[in-house]
């Protein structure tokens, strides 16, 4: 049985400051987690535009690419948190892994991934990984 996704919606002088959203683990939770964070970016962009469309594009692929990553290497619930920051948007995955993603070859013509860890360090600002009794962190920062 899937969980239902947890909101945390804080509203300060009227702009959406942060998006909580807690999931299963299952499949379907990747597109969960995309939806969560397509309706904080919709949410956002009413109070502040994006400063580039692909900023919108980037941010939700990477959640994506986030999430995947949490169903498939970690067992469990993750956890998605998205907050708006001074120039762009950070988000936070959680999950129950304690061991740090880590990059793959990446071979396009055989297939079987390798590219999404790649992939989430060239479109994000900043990257980091903080690993702890209850799993890790995963913390990016985009702009917007």
């Amino acid at each position: 049985m899937a969980a239902e996704p947890r909101w945390d919606k804080t509203l300060a002088s009227e702009e959406i400051t942060n998006r909580t959203a807690g999931f299963a683990g299952e499949l379907h939770n990747v597109t969960g987690a995309r939806l969560v964070a397509e309706e904080f970016l919709y949410d956002l962009s009413r109070v502040s535009p994006p400063t580039a469309p692909e900023h919108w594009d980037d941010i939700l692929l990477v959640v994506t690419e986030l999430a995947a990553n949490a169903v498939q290497y970690a067992p469990g619930p993750f956890e998605l948190t998205l907050r708006r920051t001074f120039d762009g948007v950070h988000v936070v995955m959680h999950d129950t892994s304690p061991t740090p993603p880590a990059p793959r070859p990446f071979h396009p013509n055989r297939g079987g991934g390798g590219i999404g860890w790649h992939l989430i360090h060239t479109l994000c600002d900043q990257v980091s990984v903080v690993t702890h009794e209850r799993g890790k962190d995963i913390h990016v920062f985009l702009p917007w």
